[in-house]
This record gives C-alpha cells, structure tokens and sequence, in this order.
C-alpha cells in the first residue's frame, strides 16, 4: 500500500505560556513530539508566522508548523508555508483538538467541515477543506457555553495523561500515513481506541 505524500504537518494550538498545556493545544504538542522524535528544532519564521522545522519522519522530509497567529487565525500561517513551498493541500494534515471525542480517543480523516473549531474553520478558509484531519480528543463539558473556558483550560490530571497518551498514539501513526498510507494508520488508531485509551 502506498503511503500519503504528506509534504505539512500543521499542530493548531495558542502561543506563549498562558496557553501551555490546555486542551485546545493538543495539536501544538503533536507537533513538539515528532519534532522531539526526529531531533528537528521549530524556530521562529517571521514571514510565516509560525514556527516551522524541517523533519524526517517515517524516512520522509517534511515541514513541520505550529501558527503563532493564535487560533482562530491558523489558517494565514498554513497557507503561507504551503504558498511559499507549493504544497497542495491533500499533502496536508493538520492536528487538532476534538469536543466531539473522550480524552484518549484519536481519528483520522480527510476533508469535511470545521466543526466549530475556530482553527479549522480559518484554514478551510485559507486553503479549501481538501486536507487531512488528525483529531486528538478532548472530550466536552457537556454545555455549550462553557466550551471556550473549557477548551482554554487545563485539564485534571487524569484527562491530561489520557490526551498525552492520544498525542503519542497520534506520533505513532504518522509515520505509518507516509509509508503504508491512510488505511492502516487509521486500522492502528481503531484498534487502539477498541482496546481503551
């Protein structure tokens, strides 16, 4: 089976401290662990307003970008890397945190909507919705008015080791995207999430 020709791989999240290790920056700390795992280092692109990497993952050079934009602009930063270096968008997968989703539970899927994520929806408006989603789960409050402190918040303890297991999960399985292709990184993640986070 052929492996995806994934050129970018975008983690959404917030910059700077106030926002470090809350839920709604799952995708940032995806994107720390496969930069940790490849021994590439993000640094600061002014042009692109992000933080970008060249990486080796799964024997495959790709870029590495988390938008310093803040979330609900995510979307300029994406499509001015894949500008820059010609990248259509099915040769994007974007990372990102998911209500729909317990904490623990992580999917993959290409293309749909934005699902009331401020970050996914800008990115659908800068580049069409033709690229690839990694859904980290965050699970819900369970009141749609507490979802944007909820989101901006940390989590317990217990919810916290649970997404940090879904990250790791999520870093195993790109690499297989890029050699064995979609199908049987999204077979790992199903079986996983059957086992139980």
């Amino acid at each position: 089976m052929a492996g995806l020709p994934l050129t970018l791989i975008v983690g959404l999240g917030n910059p700077g401290p106030t926002y470090a290790r809350t839920r709604h920056n799952a995708g940032f700390e995806l994107v720390d662990e496969l930069a940790r795992r490849s021994g590439a280092s993000l640094r600061h692109e002014g042009r692109h307003q992000g933080e970008l990497a060249r990486a080796s993952v799964g024997g495959t050079d790709v870029w590495l970008l988390k938008p310093m934009t803040y979330m609900n602009l995510s979307g300029q930063a994406v499509r001015s890397v894949a500008g820059f270096y010609r990248i259509p968008p099915q040769s994007i997968l974007v990372a990102h945190d998911e209500l729909d989703f317990p904490p623990g539970v992580v999917r993959l899927k290409e293309g749909g909507g934005a699902g009331g994520h401020n970050g996914l929806r800008d990115t659908i408006a800068q580049l069409g919705d033709d690229f690839w989603r990694l859904r980290i789960g965050i699970g819900h409050p369970g009141d749609r008015d507490a979802v944007l402190d909820y989101v901006l918040g940390r989590p317990p303890a217990a919810e916290a080791a649970l997404i940090h297991e879904a990250v790791l999960a999520a870093a195993d399985a790109v690499p297989l995207m890029l050699t064995d292709g979609a199908q049987k990184a999204m077979n790992r993640l199903h079986v996983r999430a059957a086992a139980g986070p």
